[in-house]
């Protein structure tokens, strides 16, 4: 855990020293342009989370293990605050860019809804007593959360946005060739795996509170039984 705290916070400090002070300024976006680092990692860190919750939601459901929740329920709550972080950093870079902070746009629209579908999820978990049947709706909401991720990366396919499509990730021929330049391209990388690592560690700090939340619950409910 200490290992993975150092690894983010020197990544983190030497991914901004490298952004803001070493590469140039975007021609046509100008300085508004560098939030990119941010937004761009947040969104696939964002996916990230709740694949995990999708993942130890169906586990869970097979299962019945609680380990599996508790992973599941520390995902959710990290890739919720990542994904708020998606859309204050995409709305940021929407008023220079497009001239508004927020248009109903497809790809916008789906990801606020995913965005409230998991602030209904923890909703629905205060909302519940019973930590077996918590669980299990939360589980059920998780797995339906996770189906708007492809409907929002596909978004900017299937209805017109003001969202580009994919260059991060865009592939030619049956081989990936990212439409962005090396001085761009590697930055982006490393400020995408720096993120992930983040996710990492506050997903085991998150787990490690709920274990140990959900431990204690139960040590006072043996002691007044």
């Amino acid at each position: 855990m200490l290992y993975l705290e150092w690894v983010s916070f020197l990544g983190l400090l030497g991914c901004g020293l490298w952004i803001f002070l070493k590469l140039p300024i975007e021609a046509s976006q100008g300085f508004p342009q560098k939030i990119m680092y941010l937004h761009v990692p947040s969104v696939i860190t964002t996916y990230l989370a709740f694949f995990v919750v999708f993942i130890f939601s169906i586990a869970y459901l097979w299962k019945r293990e609680l380990v599996f929740d508790q992973i599941a329920k520390a995902s959710a709550e990290v890739g919720l605050v990542f994904c708020a972080l998606v859309l204050l950093t995409g709305a940021i870079w929407g008023k220079p860019t497009w001239g508004t902070y927020w248009v109903w746009d497809a790809r916008l629209t789906t990801t606020l809804l995913l965005f409230l579908i998991f602030m209904g999820y923890f909703l629905l978990r205060m909302s519940v007593n019973d930590r077996d049947k918590e669980a299990r709706l939360a589980s059920v909401l998780g797995i339906i959360g996770f189906l708007d991720i492809p409907i929002i990366h596909k978004s900017v396919e299937w209805w017109r946005t003001l969202h580009q499509p994919s260059t991060l990730f865009k592939v030619e021929s049956g081989q990936a060739s990212p439409s962005i330049s090396p001085e761009l391209y590697y930055p982006l990388v490393a400020s995408i795996i720096v993120m992930l690592v983040f996710y990492i560690y506050l997903l085991l700090l998150r787990y490690q509170t709920e274990k140990r939340t959900d431990r204690l619950n139960q040590l006072l409910a043996d002691t007044q039984d």
